[in-house]
């Protein structure tokens, strides 16, 4: 009998598959990239926080939406190499002492704990510019109008208006009683905007206008959201070996999460929510949406 239990671990099986597969690849190219690179004192840091990497989650929708356009597999690994330079950055000062304070990220210990503060922070500032880097790069063979396109919306979703400014709000409403609203701005925001590129992206480099560029940003919102929920998810009940991370923490530190507003099976019922959204946005593509609703089910129940 094919039950539900049954289908999660098929599903999961086919999507570690793919997933192995966009990790290998990236990997490679981000290899070979920073080979090429000037040696200096921080490459040892900068490769520690980024390697092996995590699941690949972003750059397979990246490649998912992609895939809908008919674009060139390695033109998306190149873009999504850019993408898991500037997740990394992210997590490396997440980590920190003065943000959330984590000692363990992906099974080892996080990049301050084995290098100190100050240089796991300058290994996180290059790897920010090392993204740009990669989208400029002749590796990228897309024109320099679609390039600077790239860059500038990666930058946008990096920055104040994107992951910096979602982890401000982060941490300012610590121990606070904050809105359904504020939270999900915030989540979209820390987590939402760097989905928002992926999905963009594919759209920017087919020369889409704004309207339809908007529109994948939406979805790569709603993603975001998704996968900023089911990590909280994952912190809420979740086993810090599989997690590769320590659980349990969100309470602790009094987060503003949905689940904190909602409870447990309300934010999953959110979350099945945005899945049955998202697709219906996308049915006009098809048969060929159907990779994307297997990611945000696999996103939704991924170690928990």
């Amino acid at each position: 009998m094919n039950t539900p239990i049954k289908r999660l671990e098929k599903l999961e099986i086919k999507m570690k598959k793919k997933l192995n597969r966009i990790a290998k690849d990236t990997n490679l190219f981000l290899k070979n990239f920073l080979k090429k690179q000037h040696n200096s004192k921080l490459i040892q840091a900068m490769k520690y926080g980024l390697f092996p990497g995590g699941k690949k989650i972003r750059s397979k929708i990246l490649i998912d939406v992609g895939s809908l356009m008919s674009i060139d597999y390695k033109t998306l690994i190149t873009i999504g190499a850019a993408v898991e330079c500037i997740h990394a950055y992210t997590l490396i000062h997440d980590d920190l002492p003065c943000m959330d304070d984590d000692k363990i990220r992906r099974g080892k210990a996080a990049t301050h704990i084995k290098f100190g503060e100050s240089t796991a922070i300058l290994a996180g500032n290059s790897l920010q510019t090392i993204a740009c880097e990669i989208l400029a790069s002749p590796n990228l063979r897309l024109s320099e109008k679609i390039k600077i396109n790239l860059v500038k919306k990666l930058s946008e979703c990096s920055g104040h208006l994107g992951v910096a400014g979602g982890q401000y709000l982060d941490l300012s409403y610590e121990k606070k009683k904050i809105s359904k609203k504020k939270i999900i701005e915030m989540e979209i925001k820390k987590t939402g905007k760097l989905f928002s590129f992926c999905c963009a992206a594919p759209a920017i480099v087919k020369g889409k206008d704004n309207k339809e560029i908007k529109f994948f940003e939406d979805i790569g919102s709603n993603v975001g959201l998704l996968f900023q929920i089911a990590d909280d998810l994952i912190d809420f009940k979740g086993n810090s070996k599989k997690a590769g991370k320590q659980t349990g923490k969100d309470q602790k530190k009094g987060k503003a999460t949905l689940i904190s507003l909602l409870g447990h099976s309300n934010a999953i019922k959110y979350c099945n929510k945005i899945i049955f959204d998202v697709d219906k946005s996308l049915m006009r593509y098809g048969s060929s949406s159907k990779n994307i609703k297997e990611t945000l089910n696999y996103i939704l129940n991924r170690d928990r």
